[in-house]
């Protein structure tokens, strides 16, 4: 037990902690508490209402029982004195001729009797000369019903809290009713108020017991419900969830999936429909990949037939560019296009073999510590020509340590070529920022540039192929279209993140962050995304 008890401890915080999730998950957990707490709020309201209707009756049948009786006592003490001469009978003595026998009726009856002093004389019960049933406590009788019956008054009640000083039979402390009644006494022809007590003892155990019958009819009607709506839900949830589970099947590639039809009631024909749409969406999947499958084989084809005449061509150029001082110059100028489009043409052949092999999953890499730091450097070296025909410079700002992780320095080069080529062809003649982090999680280069910048929504174009923001703009660099593309798969191939900042006229910032380790998943990038300068004015 003690053991059962611990594990049920051990896994509290667990619970606590997945609580939230289950509650927001489970439509049937939600229907079910709202139904039970709704029902329970009815059967409360329900429960009280009867509750006060029976108070109501048993207080009004118990009102009217004990004033009919105490009418019918005074009446009779009334008729008794009638019968009584007053001149021959002592005060004092008809005092108690006429509260004796209606306290012996009481002790057997279940109530008690105050006998007031004379209302003229505008004494209390408390100040003392009342006649009572023994053991009772005066304080019983209420002083607003007392000083109703200060001059002549009909019969009274209230209710009251009765007292007493020791147990006395037929008439226990608590709750009461106590009715006040006028008689005259021949003796001295003075008004007397009658005061009877009546408990409400039965009322209270009438009142407590329908309580309790509500009380164990209820718990086991909100269990019921849940139940019920546990079962109802069930009913309608089941299927959902099966769709679910099939729609993630398919969302993971299983497109064979079906759900089972059962019926042909709503949900029977919600999932024919499901079917319906997973059969049209995996036909036009399955065209979309061989149509996808035809293209990239025509790609790396037309790639891959073209290297024999390219070849061929660049062999006659050479020859051709090697003549120039030999021919007039509007041949020899041409010769220099001719050589210049073929090594643009030569770089188009050689991004879109790439191309194709990421396409067919055949790239590799070719994994290496590499210092970012160094990478920079070098490409900085390549590109600075190409900066200076800008009127730009490309400044490195070093971390001050080496930045390694685990890479193909080949693609990561390229990667970077290419973000730097590109932030130099929308520079605008300023200045060109390459920062460096790294943490243990992961190294990042960010490349920054105050030229155009990059309008809403471009950020995530920029990576398409071909894509460009402005089409009329020149490439001075003489770039495909296909460099962040291929930029981006090569990030994608080490489990990278490759990513763009952008703002009209402020310029961009391409972000590259790599794991320090193959196959570690990044959760952040020590470099951030968004400019310092761009920050600070935002």
């Amino acid at each position: 037990m003690a053991r059962t008890q611990g594990s049920l401890l051990d896994r509290l915080p667990q619970i606590l902690r997945h609580g939230p999730a289950f509650w927001r998950r489970s439509v049937q957990a939600r229907v079910v508490v709202s139904t039970v707490l709704l029902s329970a709020a009815v059967v409360g309201v329900v429960g009280w209402f009867l509750m006060q209707q029976t108070r109501d009756g048993l207080l009004d049948q118990r009102v009217d029982a004990v004033v009919a009786e105490a009418e019918s006592e005074t009446q009779s003490a009334r008729d008794a004195l009638a019968a009584t001469p007053g001149l021959d009978v002592n005060e004092s003595r008809q005092q108690q001729d006429l509260v004796e026998p209606l306290i012996a009726r009481g002790a057997t009856r279940g109530f008690a009797v105050v006998l007031s002093p004379p209302v003229k004389d505008g004494s209390r019960l408390a100040d003392g000369g009342a006649k009572f049933t023994q053991d009772l406590d005066l304080s019983s009788v209420p002083e607003k019903l007392e000083a109703r019956f200060d001059q002549a008054s009909p019969t009274a009640w209230t209710y009251t809290d009765i007292r007493t000083l020791r147990d006395i039979p037929g008439l226990p402390e608590g709750p009461g009713i106590v009715v006040g009644s006028q008689v005259r006494l021949p003796a001295d022809d003075n008004l007397y108020t009658l005061y009877y007590l009546y408990s409400l003892d039965e009322q209270n155990e009438t009142l407590a017991l329908v309580s309790r019958a509500m009380l164990v009819a209820g718990v086991p009607l909100l269990l019921l419900v849940a139940g019920l709506t546990w079962l109802v839900t069930r009913q309608v949830v089941t299927p959902i969830r099966m769709a679910r589970r099939v729609a993630e099947r398919l969302a993971a590639g299983q497109l064979q999936e079906r759900l089972r039809v059962r019926g042909e009631d709503d949900l029977a024909r919600l999932a024919t429909s499901f079917n319906q749409m997973a059969s049209n969406l995996q036909k036009q999947i399955r065209q979309l990949e061989e149509l996808s499958r035809l293209q990239r084989r025509f790609v790396s084809d037309v790639s891959h037939e073209l290297r024999t005449p390219i070849t061929t061509v660049r062999m006659a150029s050479d020859v051709i560019h090697d003549a120039r001082p030999f021919l007039d110059p509007v041949t020899g100028r041409a010769a220099e296009l001719l050589q210049k489009e073929l090594d643009r043409f030569e770089t188009l052949l050689a991004d879109l073999l790439e191309i194709s092999r990421f396409d067919a999953g055949a790239a590799v890499l070719d994994a290496d510590d590499v210092d970012l730091v160094d990478v920079a450097h070098r490409v900085v070296d390549m590109t600075s020509a190409l900066a200076a025909q800008r009127g730009t410079r490309v400044v490195v700002h070093e971390p001050g340590h080496p930045c390694v992780a685990e890479a193909d320095v080949r693609r990561v080069e390229r990667i970077v070529r290419n973000l730097v080529t590109n932030a130099i062809d929308h520079a605008e003649t300023r200045d060109i920022e390459v920062f460096i982090g790294a943490d243990r999680q992961g190294a990042a280069i960010a490349v920054r540039d105050h030229g155009v910048g990059l309008g809403p929504g471009e950020s995530a174009m920029v990576f398409n192929r071909f894509w460009r923001a402005d089409p009329a703009r020149a490439r001075t660099s003489g770039g495909t279209g296909l460099g962040l593309s291929i930029s981006l798969e090569d990030t994608h191939l080490h489990g990278g993140w490759l990513q763009a900042w952008g703002r009209p006229g402020e310029g961009a910032q391409f972000r590259l962050t790599l794991p320090r380790h193959l196959g570690t998943q990044l959760r952040h990038s020590p470099l951030p995304l968004v400019p310092d300068d761009a920050r600070e004015t935002a």
